[in-house]
């Protein structure tokens, strides 16, 4: 009775619990899916998010934006940084232990390919130990392991390459390889770094090369959430300066509860013991607290190792402040940059027109007895929608002075940037200036006279009138 007793106590401790690893599992699968996907998804032509090196624009939430709008890069760069940043204040390196390709190229790799699928290595729950390629046959595996490595790290490889280059032309690139040596480079480039990351590197990526691990010292508080081992529960088992004290569980005072297993060791994928306390090689994953989780409820005792925080686990402070004045800071700043990218996203202009004025200040012509005074603008003008349009200039704020020239409507191609001159005449008298020649503010409108929905752009530009003796004299010469 005391046995089933014991069983039903264990149960409890595990009822309705899930390890964490594969709750990961699923994390990873979504984030996979998602970023193989979501470059093939268009709305109107344009993506989720791409940075196109090919036609130099940027696509934002199925937005187009063209070279000239890549003010709003700068302010999704902050929100990428001022993003992370808090993540890690919040909960600590949750970023890499969930969401970090690194991490999931790795699990990937070595939990389903070594491990499941070929059987390198014994079990999942041990990470510390290397598989064994002495034999015939392990060495035949490695080399097919190698092979599959290359063949998911030139897609993982074509898959960055898509934020970049959009799907639809990395294929026609693809197919022409010859004529695009740096796509290739990249490429290529790319897989073979990942294949070395993963297969060869490993984790010492996140240990040595990753700038993370060293940010994160910097941004944790007793409040940061992250994997803890509970000294006071466990018993001590490092000093201050990470000397270990025990090794087996005699060493331990009576009432100290870890059984020195070191399952939480053995699964740590970074090669740490999470019992030294906070290490900079620690990415959250929570493998740790799936180990002892299982090791102590045969105990009828909760885990030793848990995702807490400093103050809660170590200090016995209280419970963790989940809204304290360094998150709410952090969620102001990032709700100011995420209101002034929407913003001027929002504000996107429908087409792009650039209106200079030539060197030439005026022109000045004899119109059956009216002087006719010309100026002379140089007009770019880019249409950023996904069809032809015809476009028209006008002059809103004056109606004494018209459009001469382009005289009709003209089509611009989708993406297509033409140069054209536009040429603006005046027959009334504008002004009466003996000493100077008068400049008159104007408000020019481009617009396209095909489209369902208002397509148009306004520009401030200067008229320059000439002086009246300028004029008197011109005209008399005619």
């Amino acid at each position: 009775m005391a046995e089933i007793s014991k069983k039903l106590k264990v149960s409890e401790y595990l009822k309705g619990w899930i390890a964490l690893r594969y709750m990961r599992y699923v994390v990873f699968v979504f984030a996979t899916l998602f970023t193989l996907t979501i470059p093939w998804v268009t709305v109107n032509g344009s993506h989720f998010f791409l940075l196109s090196f090919v036609d130099f624009k940027l696509h934002l939430f199925f937005i187009t934006f063209d070279m000239q709008e890549l003010y709003l890069l700068p302010f999704l760069l902050m929100l990428l940084f001022v993003g992370v940043f808090g993540v890690t204040v919040l909960g600590g390196r949750m970023f890499c232990g969930w969401f970090c390709p690194q991490t999931i190229f790795r699990a990937a790799f070595r939990d389903l390919i070594e491990t499941k699928i070929f059987g390198l290595r014994k079990s999942i729950k041990n990470k510390q130990k290397e598989p064994d390629y002495s034999t015939t046959i392990n060495k035949i595996k490695r080399v097919t392991i190698l092979v599959i490595s290359f063949v998911l790290a030139g897609l993982a490889a074509a898959d960055a390459l898509w934020f970049f280059i959009p799907p639809e032309q990395f294929f026609d690139y693809a197919a022409n390889i010859g004529d695009h040596p740096i796509f290739m480079g990249a490429w290529v480039g790319i897989t073979v770094f990942l294949v070395y990351d993963i297969v060869f590197l490993q984790e010492n990526f996140c240990v040595y090369v990753c700038p993370y691990s060293r940010i994160q010292s910097v941004l944790y508080d007793d409040d940061t959430i992250m994997a803890i081992y509970d000294n006071s529960r466990g018993g001590r088992i490092y000093d201050d300066e990470h000397n270990k004290l025990v090794t087996k569980q005699n060493q331990l005072a009576p009432d100290d509860l870890c059984t020195t297993c070191e399952s939480c060791v053995t699964v740590c994928p970074t090669h740490i013991d999470i019992r030294k306390g906070l290490q900079l090689e620690c990415i959250n994953c929570l493998e740790c607290v799936d180990a002892c989780t299982k090791v102590m409820a045969k105990f009828n005792e909760p885990s030793l190792v848990n995702w807490s925080s400093v103050r809660e686990v170590e200090k016995k402070e209280g419970k963790t402040r989940f809204f304290r004045p360094k998150i709410i800071g952090y969620g102001v700043v990032l709700t100011a940059i995420l209101a002034i990218l929407l913003v001027m996203g929002a504000e996107k202009e429908l087409m792009l027109i650039n209106i200079n004025k030539q060197p030439r200040l005026y022109n000045i012509e004899n119109a059956q007895g009216k002087p006719l005074v010309e100026n002379a603008y140089t007009i770019l003008i880019q249409n950023t929608q996904n069809e032809d349009h015809q476009f028209y200039i006008e002059i809103l704020n004056n109606d004494k002075v018209t459009v001469a020239q382009p005289s009709h409507p003209f089509t611009v191609k989708p993406g297509e940037k033409i140069k054209k001159t536009l040429i603006l005449s005046t027959t009334e008298v504008l002004a009466d200036d003996e000493r100077k020649d008068t400049i008159l503010e104007l408000k020019a409108r481009a617009f396209a006279v095909d489209a369902k929905e208002t397509i148009s752009v306004e520009r401030d530009i200067r008229f320059t009138y000439p002086r009246a003796d300028i004029l008197r004299k011109k005209m008399e010469r005619n």
